[in-house]
């Protein structure tokens, strides 16, 4: 049964080739959004350098500038996406869409370290609704499943190109504007969504969805934000009283939303959807590959900048192939699954990511940054290869009426895996930075307080406090600087390896009995 208000899957009525195109188009409408969110990724990204210059955030406060959107996101999509299944797909992603343009021309102007944090975290609000939005429209504009698993492929393509266009537009906007400038790629980025997509997209939601259960969606939050919040401090602050305590309560949290969930007849989150085993491991896949892309790109973008001395777009530009080849990636493997079984193409995604991560780990990062962007292209393959697969995978697996569910569970996915790649990689990466950094003797009666603090706290506070210093005290700091963050580079590659080695495994024996595409 298909919830869609277009015709019938087989598209064999005259109009065919009228529907057929409008189909088409109305895909087209729909990577406008997904453009946006991963343009608005990766431009943050190459913009935090800018970012700790202009509003000298603390250590703490550079990782909530990056972590709260994806944080909010992460907490809503679930609900946003049965909300949706409920009041309409296009609806929301319409209302979406507004929110999000206008919310992003405001944080643009943040005076403070707080105000861009309060921002992202209210753009994390508007977006919720729309990657949901995108990616159950496409399951109900296309049931056939050939013409699906296309289309998820361009979705995934568009999220993929988006990222690869985040860092040259974001490093343009940066040296050419200010930082701001790369939240106000929002307002035209919506213009053609919200100019003919009420007319193209034919609006579906689910026939009988029931009622919203507002508690679902304030324990959803109250697992989310807790866990979060517990593993930043466990990784900088070392395992204390309240970063353990708040891991607890997440967890606490979670079992009493998932057993509210089975007690309800209309729940938030389909727990039912969980028992498929093809299912539940592709989102596992999903989370896992997004952990390790974004943690790489994470400190790769920082070593490129601060590190290696480029500018924010000549390091958006060097990035550009490995991120393109996820494009290239998630295209050509939409026919390969007609020869091969999806699990084992998913797993050899996985394979590759786990390559790339050893050639970081076991790699020396002294001959400049060409080892680092060659294990960005093998992990970018490898992402590529495994989210394209296993999103198709998320999407058959589900009824079409709860698409929109499970599209939100897989879009979860893709931000509870960005959001873990960078609080987790990224505060390993800090405390690691920290507690390995060796300061020049002689700093304290140069540098001001604040400054020699912050060059304690992040690599960018030392390259700025490095600029203040005469040559001789200036390179040891620097270099005093890189040893200490390449410490934890090391580090975070170790443990994306072992997790991408550990679910390539798993993947294999999970999906090994999933058939070929016909």
């Amino acid at each position: 049964m298909t919830t869609s208000t277009s015709p019938a899957p087989s598209r064999t009525d005259g109009n065919a080739p009228r529907q057929l195109w409008r189909d088409w188009v109305a895909l087209g409408l729909l990577m406008f959004p997904v453009l946006l969110v991963a343009v608005d990724n990766t431009a943050l990204t190459f913009a935090l350098p800018a970012i700790a210059r202009a509003l000298e955030p603390s250590g703490v406060q550079l990782l909530w500038i990056v972590d709260a959107y994806p944080l909010v996101l992460a907490g809503l999509l679930v609900s946003m996406g049965s909300f949706g299944d409920r009041i309409g797909r296009r609806r929301l992603l319409v209302i979406g869409s507004i929110g999000f343009a206008a919310l992003s021309a405001a944080t643009a102007f943040a005076p403070t370290p707080e105000w861009l944090i309060a921002g992202r975290a209210a753009l994390g609000f508007f977006g919720a609704m729309l990657m949901p939005s995108t990616l159950s429209l496409i399951r109900n504009i296309f049931p056939e499943p050939n013409r699906r698993r296309l289309a998820v492929a361009i979705w995934a393509a568009g999220f993929s190109g988006g990222a690869a266009l985040g860092p040259i537009a974001g490093g343009w906007l940066v040296e050419q504007f200010w930082w701001g400038a790369v939240f106000l790629v929002a307002v035209p980025l919506m213009v053609p969504l919200l100019a003919l997509g009420p007319a193209l997209i034919p609006e579906s939601r689910d026939p009988s969805p029931g009622k919203v259960d507002i508690p679902s969606i304030l324990l959803s939050m109250l697992v989310m934000v807790p866990v979060v919040y517990g593993i930043k401090a466990v990784a900088t602050e070392g395992p204390g009283a309240a970063g353990l305590g708040a891991i607890a309560f997440g967890l606490a949290m979670g079992a009493v939303f998932v057993q509210r969930q089975l007690r309800l007849e209309h729940p938030l989150l389909d727990m039912s959807l969980f028992r498929n085993r093809v299912f539940s491991m592709a989102i596992t896949a999903n989370i896992l590959a997004l952990f390790s892309f974004n943690g790489f790109i994470l400190f790769l973008a920082q070593h490129l900048q601060l590190l290696e001395g480029m500018s924010p777009s000549g390091a958006g530009v060097a990035m550009v192939p490995a991120l393109a080849a996820t494009v290239v990636a998630g295209l050509v493997v939409v026919p390969l699954v007609r020869k091969v079984r999806p699990g084992y193409v998913v797993a050899a995604g996985l394979a590759f990511s786990a390559a790339g991560y050893s050639m970081v780990t076991f790699g020396n990062h002294d001959g400049g940054p060409s080892l680092l962007l060659a294990a960005l292209l093998v992990l970018a393959l490898g992402v590529g290869t495994a989210e394209t697969i296993s999103n198709d995978l998320i999407l058959g697996a589900a009824p079409p009426a709860k698409s929109g569910a499970a599209a939100a569970i897989s879009e979860t996915g893709y931000e509870v895996g960005s959001l873990l790649g960078t609080a987790v990689l990224g505060s390993i990466l800090t405390a690691s930075y920290q507690q390995n950094l060796r300061l020049p003797a002689g700093l304290e009666g140069i540098l001001p307080g604040p400054t020699l603090h912050n060059a304690g706290e992040t690599l960018a506070g030392a390259v700025e406090a490095a600029n203040l210093l005469p040559p001789p005290l200036a390179g040891a700091l620097r270099d005093a600087a890189a040893a200490a963050f390449d410490s934890g580079v090391h580090v975070t590659a170790a443990i994306g390896l072992v997790l991408m080695a550990t679910a390539a495994v798993l993947a294999a024996v999970v999906l090994r009995k999933v058939p070929k595409a016909a």
